[in-house]
């Protein structure tokens, strides 16, 4: 009973500070590093989604957990839109005919741009993909969730409804 108690207190304890798996990422409650990034088809900045709710998704073409991933954020994109919420994925593909080929065989309907040099990966401190990080309206990171997470859950649909 008491060890259930215990690690009923630690799961809320990491929920709550922004994480939903492991210690909370070091920059939970602080401005989300600002990036820049262009690739041949555009160019995707941070600043440009102020006052908005970013879901920013760190991604590849080549990852399972990701490729089971973007259904989820396409349709969920397409829910929350109106709301102000908005994904932007990076993509650390090499490859960028790979890259072209998933976002339009998976119908991609969000910012996306090509990183091959993980930069804002690491900027994040993002060491698995998919990782992706919840901004709020005012530039503020709030939370990281860590590998495949089906974006339209109920739990995650009210999560982000409520930012």
């Amino acid at each position: 009973m008491a060890r259930t108690l215990v690690s009923i207190t630690v799961c809320a304890i990491l929920l709550l500070a922004g994480c939903d798996r492991g210690t909370a990422p070091k920059n939970i409650g602080r401005l989300a590093p600002e990036f820049s990034l262009q690739d041949g088809q555009g160019k995707v900045s941070l600043r440009q989604f102020r006052g908005q709710v970013v879901v920013l998704n760190f991604w590849a073409s080549w990852c399972p957990p990701c490729i089971d991933e973007t259904p989820s954020l396409v349709s969920m994109q397409q829910r929350l839109k109106a709301k102000g919420i908005t994904v932007v994925g990076v993509s650390s593909d090499e490859d960028e005919q790979a890259y072209r080929r998933f976002i339009q065989e998976y119908g991609i309907n969000f910012p996306t741009v090509r990183d091959p040099s993980e930069k804002v990966e690491h900027l994040y401190g993002t060491v698995k993909i998919p990782e992706t990080y919840i901004i709020d309206r005012n530039g503020v990171l709030r939370r990281k969730f860590v590998s495949e997470v089906n974006w339209n859950s109920p739990e995650v649909l009210s999560y982000l409804s409520t930012m």
